[in-house]
């Protein structure tokens, strides 16, 4: 895999979801390329070890800690962390996530809150409270999908929210553009992270045929979009949700 070749050096950059798959390789791109992190998942052991390995390999400081995306005190602890390490947040980047398989006349109540509350609202409750430590020329990147443009068979409750925060990206970016601060939106299409794993096994081929690549993405592939996002190289690209997914969308 080639580098991408980015200075990040000394700026602060939070990232949920960071235990493994996008938020991980990102993780990972960010530190090669001199930033400061935390690192947030709900997976305490695995976000804390991969924080303490980037710490041990570049020179920015890595924080790992345990982040529960859908309850507003813990998103309020991990704020207060970002303030009292680092004083600010240059660059956020909610990525947790959960993608069950559920047709719409078997998806209960419970199944559907539970999906927009980690998917859409937890997004809402981070940036909000995050707004105040970001400074002009930070940015935000949020993760959508293909399945919030196109739909997605078996997986309402979650195009659902990939679709909401499509509207709520361009809505922040009209809101915080005034105050220099750029927002915009990658939108995967099929990614091989243990997340999609499942609808991989029995979708896969399908996919894949409809991809005009014919391979799945990989997660470093979109921490590389991501990162670009948040660069200087992007710095007039406001408002937009840039698709990543083999021609997928376009072929769709």
């Amino acid at each position: 895999m080639s580098d991408t070749t980015l200075d990040f050096t000394d700026r602060v950059a939070v990232i949920t979801g960071a235990a493994g798959g996008i938020g991980g390789a990102l993780a990972d791109l960010l530190a090669r390329s001199g930033a400061h992190l935390v690192l947030a998942d709900l997976d305490e052991a695995a976000v804390r070890a991969r924080a303490t390995s980037l710490s041990g390999q570049y020179p920015g400081r890595a924080i790992g800690v345990q982040l529960n995306a859908a309850d507003a005190a813990s998103i309020d602890e991990l704020i207060e962390l970002a303030r009292r390490e680092f004083g600010r947040i240059d660059f956020l980047v909610p990525s947790a996530g959960i993608y069950p398989e559920s047709l719409v006349a078997d998806t209960d109540d419970e199944l559907w809150r539970r999906v927009q509350s980690i998917n859409l609202d937890g997004v809402f409750m981070l940036i909000k409270r995050a707004i105040p430590l970001m400074p002009a020329g930070s940015a935000i990147v949020n993760l959508t999908s293909v399945a919030g443009h196109r739909g997605s068979m078996g997986h309402a409750h979650y195009a659902a929210s990939k679709g909401g925060l499509i509207a709520f990206t361009r809505t922040l970016a009209l809101e915080l553009g005034p105050q220099g601060i750029r927002v915009n939106a990658v939108s995967p299409g099929i990614i091989d992270t243990a997340m999609t794993a499942s609808a991989r096994a029995a979708k896969g081929d399908e996919w894949i045929a409809a991809t005009p690549l014919r391979r799945d993405g990989t997660p470093e592939e979109i921490s590389a979009t991501i990162a670009f996002l948040l660069s200087n190289a992007a710095s007039f690209v406001h408002g937009e949700v840039l698709h990543v997914n083999g021609g997928l969308f376009m072929a769709g």
